[in-house]
């Protein structure tokens, strides 16, 4: 699986540690920045880029998703979310790492890096991607309808 990943300098040593692992993991991982720790790098530009390549690949049939890290994860979050075609879920436990893929279907988890170890962030990351959307109705029809208000505006009951 491709994986596109992002951060700021908060995350950075989990995003190098991710990298790492879940290359050896025999995922391609494309790395959208930093390059190297600045305590004043702002993350929007590379967790949008990182999320406008997931958009791209899955667009485009290849099977990926994304990882954007921060302090927390919550700021990282929100800027991958404004892509469109985009679900981004924070995770921060085994059980919201899975619920993300399987309720929520979410191509890109978030995570904070000072909120747990690179051990800790790499188990919750191997997590995410390994867990399948099983596509129940209840939790297609959900999807579906953030769709219709993603790109029509229509709120649907």
């Amino acid at each position: 699986m491709r994986i596109h990943i992002a951060t700021d300098h908060a995350g950075l040593d989990l995003s190098h540690h991710l990298i790492e692992e879940l290359s050896k993991d025999g995922h391609e991982v494309i790395d959208h920045g930093p390059t190297s720790y600045d305590p004043q790098d702002d993350y929007p530009a590379f967790c949008i880029r990182a999320a406008e390549a997931v958009v791209a690949d899955q667009t485009s049939g290849v099977e990926a998703l994304g990882i954007v890290l921060g302090g927390s994860g919550n700021g990282e979050q929100i800027a991958a979310n404004k892509v469109k075609g985009i679900r981004a879920a924070l995770i921060w436990n085994e059980s919201t790492a899975k619920l993300a893929r399987e309720h929520n279907n979410a191509n890109v988890a978030a995570l904070g890096g000072r909120q747990h170890t690179v051990e800790e962030g790499l188990q919750l990351v191997r997590m995410f991607l390994a867990e399948p959307f099983p596509g129940d109705e209840r939790h297609a029809r959900r999807i579906g309808k953030i769709a219709t208000y993603e790109t029509t505006g229509e709120i649907l009951d």
